[in-house]
């Protein structure tokens, strides 16, 4: 191999060992959010005593599908047990099994709820595939190390930033509810069949007959919701 050579492909090396630097630096400062929404922002709290709240700087963590909050530079966790409802501009939350779940439709007196939960298992397939997701923000917001005080809304430090507009929504898995006579219901074939009357179970049957239905499709749970509340 000719010296010529030797330096031309000795050159092609560098520059391709510093784009792939470039392309891993990149990566790297792509954060992902732990949070529903991109943005802390205002919402309207209702506890469980009936009295209300209204905070300039609120989200929803997925970890455990939370509230959370900016008490000074810090980011807080609410303590769920005291609270009845989250009102957002654009969702009205409620609290099942202490997990934050938004509507997502009503009919009549019945109503349709998701909760939305961090995937880890989706996520892990993510990594093994070779999918970036660095700087993870939820694994330095472990609830466990909240001390928790004998007020409303608690929580203890973080310095974590989920406000970079790079960031990536973490796979999340949705858990549906609905509400049919004041009872909360799991949407599942077996939870509803348990509680719907016979010819409500018909009409189940048919809507999941239907070629598109998915458990986890809103449309089709809408239907199902309509069907169910004739």
């Amino acid at each position: 191999m000719s010296f010529l050579n030797y330096k031309n492909m000795k050159k092609g090396l560098t520059i391709i060992f510093a784009l792939m630097m470039t392309v891993v630096s990149m990566a790297q400062e792509r954060r992902v959010s732990a949070t529903m929404y991109g943005e802390f922002k205002p919402s309207v709290i209702t506890f469980t005593d009936g009295h209300k709240s209204s905070q300039p700087l609120t989200n929803v963590f997925l970890k455990n599908s939370s509230l959370l909050y900016f008490k000074g530079d810090n980011v807080m966790e609410a303590t769920m047990d005291n609270i009845l409802a989250v009102d957002f501009d654009d969702r009205h939350f409620v609290t099942i099994d202490k997990k934050l779940a938004y509507r997502v439709a009503q009919v009549k007196e019945n109503e349709l709820y998701c909760v939305e939960l961090f995937d880890q298992e989706t996520y892990e397939r993510n990594i093994r595939n070779n999918i970036n997701f660095s700087n993870i923000d939820f694994l330095n917001m472990n609830p466990s190390s909240f001390q928790n005080a004998s007020v409303d809304i608690v929580g203890s430090t973080t310095t974590v930033d989920m406000n970079n507009e790079e960031d990536f929504k973490l796979p999340v898995f949705r858990h549906f509810y609905m509400r049919l006579n004041d009872n909360w219901v799991k949407v599942h074939e077996r939870d509803l069949g348990r509680v719907l009357p016979k010819e409500k179970k018909t009409m189940m049957k048919r809507i999941m007959a239907q070629p598109n239905f998915s458990w986890q499709r809103e449309e089709s749970l809408k239907q199902l919701l309509e069907a169910i509340s004739d």
